[in-house]
């Protein structure tokens, strides 16, 4: 697999969040700032995650996306789009309950590429990650019961004092 990447790109109304390659919790934090990114400019009239190049993605980055998509909704009055090309990506957003309000998803045929620029990778420590996998898998938790069943046990071990 392809070492994971992650490219964007923005116009006035547009924001474009590509994940390309092997996409795991050590790209958390340059995850996080593209969606602080997003948060901070508030004016986008459409989100877009494009997952058409991802060839896995792990649940800390999905829990993050989970994340853009419920700020998206709250903050700008809109469900953002998700585009995807492997029916495995695929099988992996519907079992994390993507489909269920959560984006609106796309297969890749469905959409022109956008131009993207290769976002920075930022270094994090140990407790940096620790607490983005934590948030990551509570919002994962909030979107289903399965979740919450699939992902309770990491959320309790990472917790302080566990449960």
């Amino acid at each position: 697999m392809k070492q994971g990447q992650i490219l964007d790109a923005e116009t006035d109304t547009t924001y474009v969040l590509k994940l390309i390659g092997d996409v795991r919790l050590t790209l958390s934090t340059t995850l996080e700032r593209c969606i602080q990114k997003v948060l901070a400019a508030g004016n986008y009239q459409q989100v877009v995650v494009d997952l058409t190049e991802t060839d896995g993605i792990d649940s800390t980055s999905l829990g993050m996306l989970a994340k853009l998509s419920i700020h998206v909704q709250k903050t700008m009055g809109f469900v953002p789009l998700l585009v995807y090309g492997s029916p495995d990506i695929h099988r992996v957003l519907v079992s994390m309950g993507f489909e269920k309000d959560v984006y609106i998803m796309m297969e890749q045929g469905t959409m022109t590429g956008t131009p993207t620029q290769a976002v920075e990778a930022l270094d994090c420590t140990e407790s940096e990650v620790r607490e983005r996998v934590l948030e990551a898998h509570r919002v994962l938790m909030s979107l289903s019961e399965q979740n919450e069943a699939r992902f309770r046990d990491l959320v309790c071990a990472l917790e302080q004092g566990g449960c």
